[in-house]
């Protein structure tokens, strides 16, 4: 399916959510959210908290990835976009962003795989194709399996641009379209590896370290780990009102500790 055409179909279906949540308009002030799907637990983890202290307020928050986030605010859709990749300097016209935390891009296999630790070239040859089974990396004959994000996710473009160089990930790689549904893929098949967020890693998975270093809170916070991400809120203008508020909350104590609770690593601790 062409990318605009399912972008417009995210944007469609955010737009249907939004009317059918303004009835009856006079009772709430509403703010649109819509992005990235690894920053949506924690925009919903802030939504609910900041709700809870404003009950006139109400706050929508969907998936649908980076780029369809960036788009949506742009064309005054929502309110507020999420990303979990830079902007393009295109991009970034008219719009302004709010790092609310940092992220790891965790590499992931199968828990019966033995392998524990690559390189950063190790990654990029798996995911480019030029390496194609464990034993080539010190792991078993076991064939390996690329399993990757869509195009147009953060996560995705935040791995190219730190692993991939000038090379690009495999054609016949498995395509999927959330950080859960790699993890799913990952966990059935023992010859797979995927890229997952730090905050959505579990036991149903093994994080391989990079480079001799694991990924953790405090690796990313201390930079050892280099494989990470800023979590982003963006706005079309400077933010007013309710917006504003919930951005200030966002960056304030209290909103940082819930982002440290889900498993992010705060700014502004």
């Amino acid at each position: 399916m062409n990318r605009k055409y399912k972008y417009g179909i995210v944007i469609a279906i955010i737009i249907i959510i939004a009317y059918l949540t303004i009835i009856p308009s006079s009772q709430y002030e509403r703010i649109q959210i819509a992005g990235s799907t690894s920053v949506q637990p924690v925009a919903e983890a802030l939504a609910d908290a900041y709700m809870e202290k404003h009950p006139n307020v109400r706050i929508n928050v969907q998936g649908g990835g980076s780029s369809l986030g960036i788009s949506s605010v742009s064309q005054g859709i929502t309110e507020i976009g999420t990303s979990s990749r830079d902007l393009t300097p295109q991009e970034k016209e008219g719009l302004i962003e709010y790092e609310i935390g940092k992220e790891g891009i965790v590499i992931a296999v199968n828990n019966n795989n033995n392998v524990t630790t690559l390189s950063t070239e190790q990654v990029r040859g798996i995911f480019n194709g030029a390496i194609t089974n464990w034993d080539q990396v010190g792991g078993s004959n076991t064939q390996i399996h690329v399993v990757t994000r869509e195009e147009g996710s953060g996560t995705r473009s935040s791995f190219e641009n730190l692993i991939m160089d000038d090379t690009k990930i495999k054609s016949d790689a498995v395509v999927q379209s959330s950080t859960e549904s790699v993890k799913q893929v990952v966990k059935q098949d023992p010859g797979a590896i995927g890229f997952v967020s730090l905050a959505h890693m579990s036991s149903d998975v093994t994080a391989l370290k990079i480079n001799g270093i694991g990924p953790s809170a405090q690796t990313v916070a201390n930079g050892s780990y280099k494989l990470q991400t800023a979590f982003l809120f963006v706005v079309k203008g400077e933010p007013q009102g309710t917006v504003k508020d919930f951005i200030d909350f966002t960056l304030s104590p209290e909103g940082q500790a819930i982002v440290k609770s889900q498993n992010i690593v705060p700014v502004n601790m």
